[in-house]
């Protein structure tokens, strides 16, 4: 007679976390994506956080705003470890905007976060107006679960 080998609970609800990042060029729908995703978070009854970096004057320094003008409520920070410190336990998803303009310290956090079982969603330039990779972002890239790349849409052509 075969054995059947019962799963513990434990084992079948074990939570992990994870880490996306959406880039592309400027006016690709990085913000209105970051919002999107933030959105279906918040309609699942997730507990969500959004931070940007303090140097991001586009909008007020407690919202992010898409071009096409759709804001969402936000904490604005200026390092890495600052992001950390305001992320509370009882946090579902970890947003963070324009991601480019934090220190070295965001991979590392955003890894953390992740291993932490908090899904992450960072946003962030890939290359600045030079075409050179653009702060922490080519780092951030390698260590994501998944990477959404947007494209903008010419408006000339």
């Amino acid at each position: 007679m075969t054995q059947i080998f019962e799963t513990p609970i434990e084992t079948m609800t074990h939570k992990t976390g994870s880490l996306v990042v959406i880039t592309g060029s400027m006016f690709s729908g990085k913000t209105e994506e970051l919002i999107r995703r933030v959105r279906r978070a918040l309609y699942a009854r997730r507990s969500v956080q959004v931070f940007k970096h303090a140097i991001d004057t586009r909008s007020e320094r407690t919202e992010i705003r898409s071009h096409n003008g759709v804001p969402h409520e936000a904490t604005a920070v200026s390092t890495s470890e600052e992001l950390l410190d305001k992320v509370e336990e009882t946090t579902d998803v970890v947003a963070i905007e324009e991601a480019q303009f934090f220190d070295e310290g965001i991979v590392e956090a955003c890894r953390n976060l992740a291993d932490a079982v908090y899904e992450v969603v960072a946003t962030g330039l890939d290359m600045d107006f030079r075409g050179e990779p653009f702060g922490p972002m080519p780092r951030l890239l390698a260590e994501a679960d998944e990477v959404v790349k947007l494209r903008a849409i010419c408006a000339r052509c």
